[in-house]
């Protein structure tokens, strides 16, 4: 079984102890990948918390533009943005598809997508450092490691070529050519696998469960988090670490728990593990450690 690492803890110095535990060496030049927020967003997690994590590992922060509109779905936009939130303050920043042509990902297995769109600077990294805000999500159910694998890493092109289930890699028409809600989902464990086998074990996963609000971090006005924090989970296997962050949110006996699970039941948000699991880059069966 792969091995989870849970903290109850919630600070800078607990994810940098988490991302230890894991055991795994990171090498080359690492991309950090993370959500930098959308405008007016508040329930983002903000370069400070993630300081030390990412000088750790000496790692570059990248992000990609968005498929819709908002204050990311430009470069111009996108990096005015990166300067307002302060990720520039702190960090070496790379927006990935700031400039094309994008690349291509090919996904043989893939139950939906056969390749994965991503930016061109995707190609310049080694190794990959994902660190998440795990919470609800309106269209995923939820966004965990799995959600930034996929949407995440991909290109504005991308993120419209997953919604679409390969249907279109233009933003401008995505929302007249979205897929059923299900090959979405398996669209998205496809990106993510795609990512996942790129960089071929280089890799940790970091969930950090805060702020658990039922929307992501890239929604304007996002609801107010309706759960109380629940801790920090690493792992090398982001299957089992997006699973046990469902599990604890069903487990839960907080007064919020029954509108976060009805955020991923009403989006079938647990299909995208499935489907994950079912291409084979990684388990949903885990061991949880507590430290």
């Amino acid at each position: 079984m792969s091995k989870v690492y849970f903290s109850r803890e919630i600070t800078p110095d607990a994810v940098v102890k988490l991302f230890y535990m894991t055991r795994k060496e990171l090498t080359g030049r690492i991309a950090v990948k993370l959500h930098s927020g959308e405008k007016g967003n508040q329930n983002f997690l903000r370069p400070e918390f993630w300081r030390p994590m990412i000088d750790e590992v000496q790692g570059t922060v990248v992000e990609c533009n968005t498929a819709y509109h908002g204050a990311r779905n430009t470069t111009r936009k996108h990096i005015k943005l990166i300067r307002e939130h302060g990720w520039n303050e702190y960090y070496s920043f790379d927006l990935m598809d700031a400039e094309g042509p994008d690349g291509r990902l090919e996904i043989p297995d893939g139950k939906v997508i056969k390749e994965n769109i991503v930016g061109k600077h995707f190609f310049d990294y080694d190794g990959m450092l994902v660190l998440s805000h795990f919470k609800g999500h309106p269209m995923g159910g939820f966004g965990g490691a799995l959600k930034q694998l996929s949407i995440g890493c991909a290109s504005s092109a991308g993120k419209a070529w997953i919604h679409s289930g390969g249907r279109t890699d233009n933003q401008t028409v995505l929302w007249v050519n979205c897929a059923p809600q299900d090959e979405f989902l398996e669209a998205m464990a496809d990106a993510a696998a795609s990512v996942v086998r790129h960089f071929n074990g280089n890799m940790v996963f970091i969930n950090v469960m805060k702020n658990l609000s039922v929307d992501c971090d890239c929604c304007a006005k996002a609801e107010d988090p309706c759960m109380k924090d629940i801790g920090i989970l690493a792992s090398d296997d982001p299957v089992a670490l997006d699973q046990a962050c469902v599990d604890l949110v069903y487990a839960s006996t907080d007064p919020g728990r029954d509108h976060m699970v009805e955020r991923i039941e009403t989006r079938h948000g647990i299909h995208t593990v499935e489907a994950a699991a079912a291409l084979g880059i990684g388990s949903r069966e885990y061991e949880l450690i507590e430290v």
